[in-house]
């Protein structure tokens, strides 16, 4: 462990040194800085971090260093290099930490978008960014449209920056793989770092007007509306998965034979919905569905949950009412849309049979039906106390028996398609002492399959 402090120590001391090498030609003698224009987006930086470190903003603005990159996109294309990686500093310095050392941190943040704005001012430097830029002088627009080239890769080399620093990071602080530590942290950046870009051409462009800095202000403002809007909605969405994360564990808690069923079912359930081609929204609402199609068990008596031998009649009728226990418990969650629907009826069959109103075929409705695929499959290839799971064709094939009277075909070839182009994963059984930790909905999950009778001649939980 104090070997890993001291790798890191070393690591961002490493990094802390060489953003301090690349800024110091600002601090000569002589260097032309442009203190005024530095200070001031320096200062701009700085006020948009310092709302962070108050309670009041914390929970209502967007917080980050992403809420000022324009900002530094904007000094990366008005000031030398050496003066645009100054920019960043006060701010990240300052800025707001969750987690210890904070010293560290913000050492580290600022180093690394110290690095990053250098680099970027560097690039647009050596594609002639500042003369396409234009200037205050009568008769010299900016250079239009080849000013975007220099901005783009500006944008490309800042977030190339900060994806290298961020993975090498990870790398040292938590011995990930090096693939993993950088997987996925540029494309998934560059995209916004590219919007940050033009938004910083936008403000340098009018910063050198005859406008004047006032005018290149303006556009902070839709900026921070669009970031806080954009923070208001993962906070939404974040809010989201703790509730159902917290239904969850609530029913892994009272049935313990089928803990990670939840899970599984709802990645199957997504599985399905792909297949069929339903819009992002629609595959969202069924991968929660899913998830929480079992939240009525909450309502059966433990005693009954865990039972080993057979259920006697009245037991059984208390475990036919969990799909109404469930629709009652989430009934006032807005955002589940027609996910209630599917914990209500995800027990009815095609021909009638089910529970519990008994409807039957188009009766019942589309996201009920993929959840009760989904839920079959799940319950049959997992591992239980009382037998072993079936292997993923034997099962498939259980599906394609029992299709057009329990489930319907349609559902049952979707997930079959899906299947043979994804595959599937291991279970998490019953009876396993580690489990893994829930998945995202971006996450990869183990998908889920149906059930087999217990020994004694009960069904199994998938089917109650």
């Amino acid at each position: 462990m104090k070997a890993t402090r001291g790798a890191v120590r070393a690591h961002i001391g490493a990094v802390a040194l060489g953003a301090a090498l690349c800024a110091a030609p600002a601090l000569s003698p002589g260097a032309g800085t442009p203190w005024a224009t530095l200070g001031l987006l320096a200062g701009l930086c700085l006020a948009c971090e310092l709302p962070g470190r108050f309670p009041f903003f914390s929970g209502s603005g967007p917080i980050g260093a992403g809420s000022f990159f324009p900002l530094l996109l904007t000094a990366a294309l008005l000031l030398p290099p050496p003066a645009a990686a100054l920019v960043a500093v006060p701010g990240s310095l300052v800025g707001r930490v969750d987690k210890p050392p904070a010293a560290a941190r913000r050492i580290w943040r600022a180093a690394e978008l110290a690095l990053a704005v250098w680099a970027a001012a560097r690039v647009h430097t050596l594609l002639g960014g500042p003369a396409a830029l234009g200037g205050p002088a009568p008769g010299s627009p900016p250079d239009l449209p080849y000013a975007l080239l220099p901005v783009c890769a500006a944008a490309l080399a800042f977030s190339a920056v900060l994806a290298l620093l961020d993975g090498s990071i990870l790398l040292v602080a938590e011995h990930l793989p090096a693939r993993r530590a950088w997987r996925g942290l540029l494309t998934r950046s560059l995209g916004p770092h590219l919007v940050h870009g033009l938004a910083g051409l936008m403000m340098a462009v009018l910063w050198n007007s005859s406008y004047g800095p006032p005018a290149a202000l303006v556009v902070l403002l839709p900026m921070y509306i669009s970031g806080w809007v954009f923070a208001q909605y993962h906070r939404e969405h974040a809010a989201h998965r703790a509730t159902i994360r917290a239904l969850v564990q609530a029913v892994d808690i009272k049935d313990t034979y089928t803990r990670g069923h939840s899970e599984r079912v709802g990645r199957a359930s997504v599985l399905i919905a792909q297949e069929l081609g339903m819009d992002r929204e629609r595959v969202e609402v069924l991968r929660f569905a899913g998830i929480l199609h079992d939240v009525g068990k909450l309502g059966v008596p433990t005693r009954v949950l865990r039972k080993d031998g057979p259920l006697t009649p009245e037991e059984r009728r208390v475990i036919e009412l969990h799909p109404e226990y469930g629709h009652e418990i989430v009934r006032g969650i807005g955002f589940l849309g027609e996910a209630r629907a599917a914990i209500l009826h995800h027990h009815e069959r095609l021909d009638g049979s089910g529970y519990p109103y008994g409807l039957s075929g188009r009766g019942i409705p589309e996201c009920a039906r993929v959840v009760a695929v989904a839920d079959a499959f799940d319950a049959m290839t997992s591992t239980r106390s009382y037998r072993r799971g079936r292997p993923v064709p034997v099962a498939v094939e259980e599906l394609k028996r029992c299709a057009g009277t329990q489930f319907d075909p349609r559902m049952v070839r979707a997930l079959a398609r899906g299947l043979e182009r994804y595959g599937w994963f291991g279970a998490v059984t019953a009876d396993d002492t580690q489990l893994p930790p829930p998945r995202d909905a971006d996450g990869a999950g183990p998908v889920p399959a149906p059930l087999s009778p217990r020994p004694d001649g009960t069904e199994g939980e998938g089917h109650r």
